[in-house]
């Protein structure tokens, strides 16, 4: 495909804005947020910075979608909640945890934000709208 990646490693707020000026002046077209605490706990400052640098980003949770971020795909976060709660009901019912069995997410979701595509003057393909759990406009 003839890709190449531009690695940024962040470990904390401050290093947001120099990571993200060093990927736009590389000419980067598009970042890929990995999951971690730090990314969601700023979200609305990674949001403001893509947007800025004009850089399309990809999510792994959607609340960084709603923040501004263009899309996400990734587990469904409220659905391992709920499924979590029959583990709890299960354990205070008396079963041993370690006699139950470790799943795997299995629900993921896609998410659009097209104000954010608007404003970076993409069109998405309605191929891929169609096949998004949800679109925000």
């Amino acid at each position: 495909m003839n890709l190449e990646l531009l690695p940024a490693e962040v470990r904390g707020s401050e290093e947001f804005q120099p990571a993200i000026r060093k990927m736009a002046e590389q000419h980067a077209d598009a970042m890929i947020v990995l999951p971690g605490e730090v990314f969601d706990a700023n979200a609305q400052q990674i949001a403001d910075l893509t947007a800025k640098a004009r850089l399309p980003t990809m999510f792994q949770r959607r609340e960084l979608v709603e923040a501004g971020g263009l899309m996400s795909y990734g587990t469904n976060h409220p659905d391992m909640y709920r499924r979590a709660a029959t583990y709890v009901d299960k354990i205070l019912r008396g079963a041993k945890p370690d006699d139950l069995p470790v799943e795997q997410p299995t629900n993921f979701e896609l998410v659009i934000n097209l104000k954010t595509a608007k404003a970076l003057g993409l069109t998405m393909p309605y191929t891929l709208l169609g096949r998004a759990d949800e679109v925000i406009e």
